[in-house]
């Protein structure tokens, strides 16, 4: 309908209120001039009227329709306690009186209440039950599914989230996805800002439910200003009606845990579960269901799984692959209190066992499910038959199939060795480069950071013999997001002649785009390929920076070791 008249304030079903493209709220009595003036400018095609669900109030809604009818608009009314109105004015039930329709009215009734599922097979070697609780199974395809409605309510219930408004929030996706979801339901403009490693599956799927999207580097501080934290408070002050609900720091994500996630995992249990494995982001999740189930039973052990680099396992905050969890500060949302152990994971452990879920169980799960499986299987190992372990899989593999399920994405990152591959690897002539400079004093990743100078640059290239450096933001081990840059002999040379005086400028002021990468377990001629438009590539292992090779390496290995490896 094009408008819905309001009468007293009732409250209107959402099957009907849901309708309207406009509303108006009137009293009953006398209609304004103005009122119907205004109505009548639209031209509007229906209008529907609703009042309070009662007998008492059925006749002042029956005169507030006549009133409009008169004035020459379509009119429907929208009540149970009336019967023919007048003459040209239809009466049409709010109550389905029909056989019961399994329906829900909207797809956020159907966030949670997700199943259990064993995991035999994956868990064969355990004398422990494990079984995985597949949060992808919420309408976003996430656990995100959960808090993201409950601090909407919370926001809307105090005012902070008004109809018209907009959601700002930083998210790595899912919890985007979420809250689009809800925005595309009640009619909030939603903007996100992401960090610039998360998959273009979870990019679109944004723009699908109609998001916008603000890319931000991965590997800069949360402070920095162009970080998706800093990033999005800057568009919330500047967005009128903008409201970031901030998973971070909102105590509504804990609870949404604590009010479902919880009970749900105690209930399909009957509290038998005696180990919770959770992965860690903003905390939410593990500080919402471990302080349910240890309210339950203090004995239940609470775990969580987090990524190697992360804060949670005694990282410093430095970079990983695998999305959507881990952090490089503190959120407020998380209580240390709650898990009772912390598990660092690998990225090549979390993708290799999100990649045997799905070949082993049939279930295609995201990196962080198989950060959280191969914790719980790792905690597993010392348990005996009595123990039951619930491990929480927070989203689907589908937003993921550029990634971790692609051989070629896995294979170039170093996780794979490349299909097909018979031959010689990359790996191989990295270790062949490394043999032949046994005895030197070379490190096996020449390297300079940003803000040294040109002239320090000029130095190591001397001193190691070498053609070229990459610029890194770290000491190895290096993730591959702490790479940022490149100099070369030639490159540096060029800047010298011109200006001199660059000798003593910052190396990040002057740098050229980081070298081609190669993946350790992919073919030689894959190197060689990539080496006819560059210099030099760097070898990953793993997702880590572990060494360059040149063509001179490229070179000897092929002749047999004749050459002078390093340049």
């Amino acid at each position: 309908m094009d408008v819905l008249v309001v009468v007293d304030g009732a409250s209107v079903p959402d099957r009907i209120a849901l309708r309207a493209r406009r509303r108006i709220d009137v009293v009953s009595g006398p209609l304004p001039s103005a009122t119907i003036a205004e109505l009548r400018a639209h031209i509007p095609r229906s209008v529907g009227v609703v009042g309070v669900a009662t007998e008492e109030a059925a006749a002042g809604v029956a005169d507030i329709a006549r009133q409009l009818h008169g004035a020459g608009l379509p009119v429907t009314v929208y009540s149970d306690h009336l019967g023919d109105v007048q003459s040209g004015i239809a009466v049409v039930r709010t109550r389905d009186e029909g056989p019961p329709v399994r329906a829900a009215d909207s797809l956020l009734e159907l966030v949670g209440d997700t199943p259990l599922v064993r995991m035999d097979r994956i868990a064969r070697d355990l004398s422990a039950q494990l079984l995985g609780k597949v949060e992808f199974l919420n309408p976003g395809g996430s656990i995100k599914d959960r808090p993201a409605l409950t601090m909407v309510q919370a926001a809307e219930r105090e005012g902070l989230l008004k109809p018209g408004g907009t959601i700002v929030e930083p998210t790595s996706g899912n919890t985007g996805v979420a809250l689009a979801i809800i925005g595309a339901r009640r009619g909030y403009r939603c903007i996100f800002t992401m960090p610039d490693k998360v998959s273009t599956e979870k990019i679109a799927l944004l723009r699908a439910y109609g998001a916008e999207v603000v890319m931000c580097p991965t590997a800069v501080d949360p402070s920095h200003p162009d970080s998706y934290y800093s990033v999005a408070r800057r568009l919330t002050e500047r967005t009128p009606g903008a409201y970031m609900p901030n998973q971070y720091a909102n105590p509504h994500n804990a609870e949404a845990h604590e009010l479902s996630t919880g009970p749900e995992v105690w209930h399909q249990t009957s509290g038998r579960v005696t180990h919770l494995v959770a992965s860690i982001g903003t905390g939410g999740t593990i500080t919402g269901v471990g302080r349910y189930l240890k309210a339950q039973n203090p004995d239940v052990q609470i775990i969580g799984a987090d990524p190697e680099g992360s804060v949670y396992s005694g990282g410093r905050g430095r970079p990983y692959l695998v999305e959507g969890i881990g952090e490089d500060f503190w959120p407020e949302t998380y209580d240390r209190t709650i898990p009772d152990r912390v598990v660092m994971v690998s990225d090549r452990d979390s993708f290799l066992t999100a990649r045997r879920l799905a070949r082993e169980e049939g279930i295609l799960a995201g990196g962080s499910s198989g950060t959280t499986v191969w914790a719980a299987l790792e905690v597993g190992r010392d348990l005996g038959p009595d123990a039951l372990i619930v491990a929480l899989l927070p989203d689907s593999g589908r937003s993921y199939l550029s990634k971790l399920y692609d051989e070629g994405w896995m294979a170039d990152h170093g996780f794979l060795r490349a299909g097909g591959v018979v031959g010689d690897t990359v790996g191989e002539l990295l270790e062949h480069k490394k043999r032949s400079a046994t005895g030197t004093s070379m490190p096996p990743l020449v390297h300079v950071h940003p803000a040294e100078t040109v002239r320090a640059a000029v130095a190591l290239l001397r001193e190691y013999g070498v053609s070229q450096l990459p610029v890194v933001k770290a000491e190895p081990p290096l993730s591959l997001a702490e790479v940022v840059g490149t100099v070369t002999d030639r490159g540096l040379l060029g800047r010298l002649a011109g200006d001199p005086s660059v000798v003593d400028a910052a190396v990040e002021s002057i740098m050229d785009p980081p070298l081609p990468r190669v993946g350790s377990g992919e073919p030689v001629g894959l190197a060689a390929a990539r080496l006819a438009d560059s210099a030099a590539v760097l070898v990953l292992d793993a997702g880590h920076p572990t060494g360059i090779v040149t063509r001179s390496d490229l070179l000897d290995f092929l002749s047999g070791g004749m050459g002078v490896p390093g340049r």
